[in-house]
């Protein structure tokens, strides 16, 4: 029987691209875990995807997990686009090689050891982990521009 983890993540930018943040919460068991950093120059959609691979890669072992997230980007690519990006050799529908390609390969590999659902939700609409995620990755971008 596999651990149920519940994951929170968020990213976001400052310009896109820009300076980038992401924040994610773990929680199993009424336990949280709050993780959270930054790039100079990165976009939105790769501190999405970096959100869900740091959570995952905190996992010891394999582990059920509900990830809710308010990226679109990241659920159609678990839920639909991921396996064909693969049997296409990473080329997307219209034979355009498959945009943050190194993350959504990281992420390929943590989703074989792993069970994740998406379940997306609005950004912005006071959902209390979302929020919390949101926070975390702007800490972290406040944080990169003190520097």
């Amino acid at each position: 029987m596999h651990k149920k983890i519940t994951l929170y993540t968020d990213g976001g930018c400052r310009g896109n691209p820009g300076i980038g943040g992401w924040g994610c919460l773990l929680k199993y068991e009424g336990e949280v875990k709050e993780l959270y950093g930054s790039e100079k120059h990165t976009t939105n959609n790769r501190m999405e995807l970096t959100a869900v691979i740091q959570g995952l890669q905190q996992l010891k072992q394999p582990c059920e997990v509900l990830l809710i997230s308010d990226s679109k980007y990241v659920c159609d690519g678990i839920e639909k686009w991921l396996s064909n990006w693969i049997k296409k050799n990473w080329l997307t529908a219209s034979k355009k090689p498959v945009l943050n390609k190194d993350l959504w390969q990281q992420l390929s590999q943590l989703l074989e050891t792993h069970q994740v659902t998406c379940q997306w939700v609005k950004g912005h609409n006071g959902h209390p982990e979302n929020e919390q995620a949101d926070i975390l990755a702007n800490q972290a971008m406040d944080k990169l521009e003190l520097e």
